[in-house]
């Protein structure tokens, strides 16, 4: 049997060559999730891979970002740690080279075990590496020819690069590249406002590199206006330099590295960093497949077009993650390809549903979301109230001495049922979690208020805050709900 070698050096022996049930084109986190659900209905698959196996999560995204945003985290906590009375720590970083080789190891060895060292342990799984292009009767990969009746597409999508003039002739890094630096810069210029550059702006930041975030209207679109007013108020605190409402005129190379030249309240003016991060979204992988020429939509960014069973304009042939343009998280990816994968096989009985979708930014605070804004759900023709929870009247804040943050609930108005929530502290992304359950379910901010929460925690929050629709929090003692 030939012995098939990964662009990781994984060596890996493929199942037996046959024809396939389902063809999975991607051997990202989305890939994988369609060839294994696959092949635990009892399906032959030939799962496709280009590059470097396991996609961007484990490889350029989550895992190495998050792991870098929480050390520049702990070098903070040593710095703050004076806000505790009778203590006094310092913290620094010593080997920026150690600690990227700490994340590439981490990154490794997640890449192996939980994306290459799989591959045997499915024996309908057989793993074809090569760049795959449909053709008029099937599709092309390597040196094979794979039939085209039953086929999940899941090539994600890549760094986005805005039309700024001149952005083609400066040295520009990518959320890939900020990551595998050999050194830090003195400053950096984040463009983008985002998820990405509010997350990465705040850790080099904290690494001490002078940043400055830029964009066009405000900071994590989406998200409510108070969330993002505090968290904008708390970067600045720690010295990021955040300017939003501008326009882009043009970027150029300039002695200490680039200029930006923009627009702010009708006024020119230039900012100026030894590098600049680009962090600006994300598009479609979907170059070199040949897509429209085999009957498959793309709209004007180039994703695919899906329909709420994933399947796209071609029968038989579906499209999940990134490249879909949806939901760009790699949960929403697994799910997505799992359920395309037994639509493609099945019917199409199951529908794509992100109605209690989380969604996280790991700053800090960290902000969560899931469901209707207070925004959102007034354009939708829904009556609505809200409540907003400041932390410093949860307990757990209170004794941890960090009271940055809030919570705001949204709930139908009359029925209360909660329509959105979203929180904005340091383990806001675990409290979600309790908010997501309720929106599944379809409950109320009473059945929150009547549940019992552990005292002195985050997720209590979400406690007090639903009370906050009938009662004044600030009249209640210690667990008096």
């Amino acid at each position: 049997m030939d012995t098939l070698t990964t662009h990781d050096c994984c060596a890996i022996a493929p199942a037996p060559k046959s024809t396939p049930d389902l063809v999975v084109i991607g051997a990202g986190s989305a890939g994988f999730s369609a060839a294994i659900r696959a092949s635990e209905l009892g399906a032959r698959v030939a799962l496709i891979g280009a590059g470097t196996i396991g996609g961007t999560c484990v490889n350029i995204g989550c895992v190495p970002s998050k792991t870098l945003i929480r050390a520049a985290e702990a070098l903070h906590h040593g710095k703050t740690a004076s806000r505790f009375a009778g203590i006094a720590a310092s913290a620094r970083l010593t080997d920026w080279t150690a600690l990227v080789a700490q994340k590439d190891a981490l990154v490794g060895g997640l890449r192996e075990a939980k994306y290459a060292a799989l591959l045997p342990e499915y024996e309908g799984i057989r793993y074809v590496e090569g760049a795959a292009r449909f053709t008029g009767d099937g599709l092309i990969a390597g040196d094979e020819r794979f039939p085209a009746e039953r086929v999940v597409i899941a090539t994600g999508a890549s760094p986005a690069v805005p039309p700024i003039p001149g952005i083609g002739d400066v040295p520009y890094l990518t959320s890939t590249t900020a990551l595998a630096l050999d050194r830090l810069p003195r400053s950096l210029l984040v463009i983008g406002g985002g998820v990405i550059g509010c997350e990465l702006g705040q850790m080099f930041a904290r690494l001490g590199v002078a940043v400055t975030i830029v964009c066009r209207s405000h900071l994590l679109p989406g998200f409510e206006p108070e969330v993002v007013a505090a968290l904008t108020g708390y970067l600045r605190d720690e010295g990021v330099v955040v300017r939003c409402g501008l326009s882009y005129q043009r970027i150029r190379r300039d002695a200490p590295g680039i200029a930006l030249d923009v627009t702010i309240e009708g006024r020119p003016e230039t900012i100026g960093a030894e590098q600049v991060l680009v962090a600006t979204g994300r598009v479609p992988n979907t170059a070199g497949l040949d897509l429209p020429a085999s009957g498959i939509t793309l709209d004007a960014s180039g994703t695919v077009t899906v329909d709420e069973y994933l399947q796209t304009s071609r029968s038989g042939v579906y499209a999940a993650g990134d490249v879909t343009g949806r939901d760009l998280f790699v949960y929403m990816a697994a799910y997505g390809a799992k359920l395309a994968a037994e639509n493609a096989l099945t019917g199409n009985a199951r529908r794509y549903d992100a109605r209690a979708m989380p969604e996280v930014v790991f700053t800090d605070p960290q902000a969560a979301r899931v469901g209707l804004t207070e925004a959102k759900a007034r354009a939708d023709g829904l009556a609505v109230r809200t409540v907003t929870l400041k932390l410093d009247q949860l307990p757990r804040a209170l004794a941890a001495r960090d009271t940055r943050g809030l919570i705001k609930l949204v709930a139908e108005e009359g029925s209360l049922r909660l329509l959105g929530a979203q929180i904005l502290a340091p383990e806001g992304a675990d409290s979600i979690q309790t908010a997501v359950l309720a929106i599944k379910h379809r409950l109320t901010v009473t059945d929150l208020a009547e549940t019992l929460f552990p005292y002195l925690t985050t997720v209590e929050g979400l406690k007090l805050a639903a009370l906050g629709f009938e009662k004044d929090v600030a009249k209640l003692s210690c667990c008096a709900g």
